[in-house]
């Protein structure tokens, strides 16, 4: 009889876990929350992550005592070792699994798609965050704490920028821009102002101002030169979180893949996508860009099924059932 095994992409807006065997069948897949420790504490964020996998067993129609070998863990907002190990300690305490992996979410997107398990690797959904693993074995990341650590990138920076191009474009400070006219409707405001004012009162959560992005990105496809700014802009800071990964890991005269996954890049956003290969092959001539055909769950499974002994068949199967599976589109509070 097979072993189960696990595999968990942790974004900060959303987590994915995916519950397998090691014949490679996918059993279930369930979506929580993202994973915020820093925030809401680590012992929340475990104790959430634990409900989720024993939901995933319950729908794959096993009790919840099942033993799982392996549980590979790949949590955003875990961005330096003492995470890596309390959030590890933590789940081995809930006993998720007999053994527990828990790695920075960004790697989940390296192991779905680098083959050799080296390169760079940058997720921008919600958040941003790059890391890089030299084909000696050395690793290289961010300290990734926000604006205190300069950083900026993903959905909501995004979505934040163009709510706040729009309102400059209205008092005066700012040159004109269809934002103004294409962003209140998502919250069925009448003006960007209106936003702005429910934000700062909390009536419209922070969080929630990602859902604009994908108009800034739309408002930019259409050629309005603010919009375009703004996506430009994180084009170019995904392009110095690379070429900086590469300088530090003496990796500039290698060729070397650099995958490029989450929501904001696995959208289909050609704009962004084409100043980013333009941008690269000026900096970083010998990176060799792709963007992940996969969701990044996939990379959590592959170092679970590696680490529980899964034959290479099991990978692949496992992968293209991940590849042709719709998420799923409701959360688990």
């Amino acid at each position: 009889m097979p072993d189960l095994v696990v595999g968990v992409d942790g974004g900060n807006s959303k987590t994915d876990l995916v519950l397998a065997d090691t014949d490679g069948r996918l059993l279930s897949w369930v979506r929580g929350e993202g994973t915020r420790p820093h925030t809401e504490g680590m012992e929340s964020t475990t104790g959430h992550l634990a409900r989720l996998g024993r939901q995933a067993l319950a729908e794959a129609g096993l009790p919840d005592t099942t033993p799982v070998s392996v549980g590979a863990y790949f949590l955003a907002n875990v961005d330096r070792r003492a995470q890596e190990r309390a959030a590890r300690r933590e789940l081995t305490r809930l006993g998720v699994a007999q053994r527990t992996l828990v790695h920075n979410d960004t790697l989940a997107v390296l192991r779905a798609g680098a083959p050799d398990g080296w390169g760079v690797a940058v997720v921008s959904g919600a958040g941003i965050n790059a890391a890089a693993v030299h084909p000696g074995g050395r690793s290289a990341r961010f300290l990734s704490l926000g604006d205190i650590t300069g950083d900026w990138g993903g959905g909501l920076a995004v979505a934040r920028a163009g709510l706040g191009a729009a309102v400059r474009a209205g008092d005066g400070r700012g040159p004109a821009t269809r934002l103004r006219q294409d962003l209140p409707g998502h919250f069925a405001l009448h003006s960007v102002e209106s936003v702005a004012l429910a934000v700062s009162s909390g009536d419209i959560p922070m969080t929630a101002l990602h859902g604009l992005a994908p108009l800034v990105f739309a408002t930019a496809a259409d050629g309005d030169a603010v919009a375009r700014g703004i996506v430009e802009r994180l084009g170019d800071e995904i392009v110095a979180m690379v070429t900086a990964l590469l300088r530090r890991l003496r990796l500039l005269r290698t060729p070397t893949p650099v995958v490029l996954g989450g929501g904001t890049l696995q959208n289909d956003q050609v704009l962004l996508r084409d100043h980013i290969r333009s941008r690269l092959a000026a900096e970083a001539p010998l990176a060799r860009p792709r963007v992940l055909d996969v969701p990044p769950v996939a990379g959590a499974l592959r170092e679970a099924l590696q680490t529980a002994g899964a034959p290479p068949a099991a990978h692949h199967r496992l992968r293209g059932a991940v590849a042709a599976r719709k998420p799923p589109s409701s959360f688990t509070p």
